[in-house]
């Protein structure tokens, strides 16, 4: 055991969320696996009041990423059977929400601000989603040149679905 990681059965991590997030989609199944298949979907991003000054500056952005907590997941597995593919994962090599800390990112498009609201599309997010915190999307920062998707390479071309059917949820 590492001398740095002797904290680790310690320390108890608790996040609160800054917002909910609002979609069309009440329940798991149909909602989009990924933004890029939710080009036409809309929806609200509701940060509380007591943040909504952190909202400042935001709306130069033309994407933001989305932290948010995977509050209908089932509990974690370690070998999942991912969206496109399958066969048998690790969940690290995933995006599936069945996790040991079942926390999501997305990056959509910002539409407006509105107060706090944030108006945006390319969602892929069940409704009423506890939301944990927003960064803004940098393509100098957030595009890898060079950069490999592993298993998902192929799959990404033709993928053999699009939308969720409920597997990782409650």
């Amino acid at each position: 055991m590492l001398e740095d990681t002797i904290w680790r059965d310690e320390v108890k991590i608790c996040f609160h969320p800054i917002g909910v997030i609002h979609s069309p989609f009440k329940k798991p199944k149909g909602v989009p696996i990924q933004p890029i298949f939710a080009k036409d979907v809309d929806g609200k991003v509701e940060v509380f009041p007591e943040y909504k000054d952190g909202l400042k500056d935001l709306e130069g952005f033309s994407h933001i990423i989305l932290i948010y907590y995977f509050h209908k997941a089932k509990e974690a597995k370690l070998i999942v059977k991912p969206f496109l593919d399958p066969e048998p994962r690790g969940v690290f090599a995933t995006r599936a929400p069945s996790r040991p800390n079942p926390i999501g990112i997305s990056v959509v498009r910002l539409l407006r601000v509105e107060s706090n609201i944030l108006y945006v599309s390319e969602l892929d997010i069940i409704d009423n989603t506890p939301l944990l915190d927003i960064k803004p999307y940098v393509p100098k920062f957030d595009i890898k040149e060079g950069a490999r998707a592993g298993w998902l390479e192929k799959k990404t071309e033709k993928p053999i679905r699009s939308t969720d059917d409920g597997r990782f949820y409650k």
